[in-house]
């Protein structure tokens, strides 16, 4: 009989309809369109908060066999925004925006997130390796992905200091270059790093 071994991790996500799904790809741009729960606002209000669903999602599904010979996992990693479950609560429209440049900064950590995943599966997965590996990995992975948001949330308030917010993401796209071996469709490095 053929085991199989199958392992769904979900990072900050809330599952929806694929259709719904935009995955990172360095190029989309998150719009105030893309915000289609049902609790998006903008006016009328006396608070504002958002609900960005961006996360990395990680799924396995192989065989013993497969998982024991397999050494890069990047396509199994990935970055996804989900606009049915994407909301913003915004006193007026300049706010709003501003709101929306942070979501995107999210996305984009998502990603870098999904490569620093991506990696440490890489360089840790053995050949004999079994599945508990992955765990740990993931936990410290989602660790560190909540410290930085949570710090970025609290020092651009929700993108409203958008000086700081413009720092932060560049930043980030620059450690998603340095990572560049661990997109989603790349062949992982030859040598370890």
């Amino acid at each position: 009989m053929k085991k199989t071994i199958s392992i769904i991790f979900l990072f900050i996500a809330v599952q929806i309809n694929a259709q719904n799904n935009i995955e990172w790809d360095g190029k989309y741009q998150i719009q105030l369109s893309d915000f289609k729960s049902k609790a998006t606002q903008i006016g009328n209000v006396s608070s504002n908060s958002i609900q960005t669903a961006s996360g990395l999602n990680f799924s396995i599904q192989m065989s013993n066999v497969e998982f024991v010979f397999t050494k890069n996992f990047n396509s199994k990693v990935s970055s996804t925004f989900k606009q049915e479950s994407a909301s913003i609560i915004a006193t007026d429209t300049i706010t709003a925006e501003r709101m929306v440049k942070f979501a995107q900064y999210e996305f984009d950590l998502s990603e870098l997130y999904a490569r620093k995943l991506r990696k440490d599966l890489y360089v840790n997965k053995g050949t004999f390796s079994d599945i508990s590996f992955l765990q740990p990995l993931y936990d410290a992975i989602q660790k560190e992905y909540v410290e930085e948001h949570g710090e970025a949330s609290k020092k651009t308030n929700l993108g409203q200091k958008k000086d700081i917010l413009i720092k932060l993401n560049d930043d980030v796209l620059i450690r998603i270059q340095e990572l560049s071996d661990f997109c989603k469709t790349c062949k992982s490095p030859k040598k370890k790093s």
